[in-house]
């Protein structure tokens, strides 16, 4: 397990209590307002750079079990792909032969930093994604620089393990 998520799992939640120590702790009894997402740089964190044709950053995706790809230019990110989205769009062959990951990225991406609660995180999932969607991938940003990301299943993980 990487040290970002291990860090994530040994976080301890404040306000978590139950009725008395034998009880079950409930959903409603977590408080998730102080769990810190403060963690090592993510060494093993997968990104495409911005040059990479689709049907490449779409294979790296699925090899890894991912879904989704921070694209940098660089070291900067300048972008995200998905798995859905390159992948629906390679069966309907929408891309053209050699299309860039540049050309059909997600620019606009919502970020936490490592100063961010969980709460704030869960928050941007809902708030910033299109429509009724919630964002599954959260990348996090220090002093400008993607050092990891935060996906559900970090958060269902870092919340179970409080009952």
């Amino acid at each position: 397990m990487d040290a970002y998520r291990k860090k994530l799992q040994e976080q301890s939640v404040s306000g978590v209590a139950a009725a008395d120590a034998g009880d079950a702790t409930k959903p409603e009894d977590i408080d998730v307002t102080n769990l810190d997402l403060d963690m090592d740089t993510l060494k093993d964190l997968l990104t495409v750079d911005k040059e990479v044709e689709t049907v490449f950053a779409f294979e790296e995706l699925m090899k890894n079990k991912i879904s989704a790809m921070p694209v940098l230019d660089g070291e900067k990110m300048v972008g995200i792909v998905t798995a859905t989205d390159l992948g629906h769009n390679l069966i309907l062959d929408n891309y053209q032969f050699g299309t860039k990951v540049k050309s059909v990225m997600v620019t606009d991406v919502a970020c936490v930093s490592p100063e961010n609660t969980l709460k704030e995180a869960v928050c941007v999932m809902f708030d910033k994604a299109p429509g009724e969607n919630i964002i599954n991938q959260l990348p996090v940003v220090e002093d400008g620089k993607l050092i990891g990301i935060l996906s559900d299943g970090d958060i269902i993980k870092a919340i179970k393990n409080e009952f």
